[in-house]
C-alpha cells in the first residue's frame, strides 16, 4: 500500500483501472488504455489493479463495480467513474489535469 501511495502522490496524473479477471467489460479496457497511452505518452501513468489480488486497496477506495477508473493527481482523486469509457473521453479528461 505504501508503494501505491508513492505512485499516486506525484503531480503526473495516474489513471488506475480497477478490474478483475472474471469481469467481461474489464477485458475491453486494455486496448482503450493502450490508445490513451499512445496519445499522451509519458505525461501520464496508467496502472491496472486487480481487485481480487489487492483487496486492501479496493476496500480503501470503496471499489464496488469493475471496471472502475480513477485518476489521481498529487495524491488526490480528481476523477472516478465505473464502466467502460471510450479512449477519446479519457484523453480529454486527462488533458485537464496535465
Amino acid at each position: 500500500m505504501s508503494k501505491f501511495r508513492d505512485i499516486i502522490k506525484g503531480n503526473k496524473p495516474v489513471l488506475i483501472d480497477f478490474s478483475a479477471e472474471w469481469c467481461a467489460p474489464c477485458r475491453m479496457m486494455p486496448p482503450i488504455l493502450k490508445e490513451v497511452k499512445k496519445q499522451l505518452g509519458d505525461r501520464i501513468r496508467i496502472l491496472k489493479i486487480d481487485v481480487d489480488r489487492n483487496p486492501a486497496i479496493a476496500q480503501k477506495y470503496q471499489i464496488r463495480n469493475v471496471p472502475t477508473l480513477m485518476v489521481f493527481k498529487n495524491g488526490q482523486v480528481v476523477f472516478r467513474q465505473a464502466g467502460v469509457i471510450p479512449a477519446q473521453q479519457i484523453v480529454q479528461l486527462l488533458q485537464l489535469h496535465l
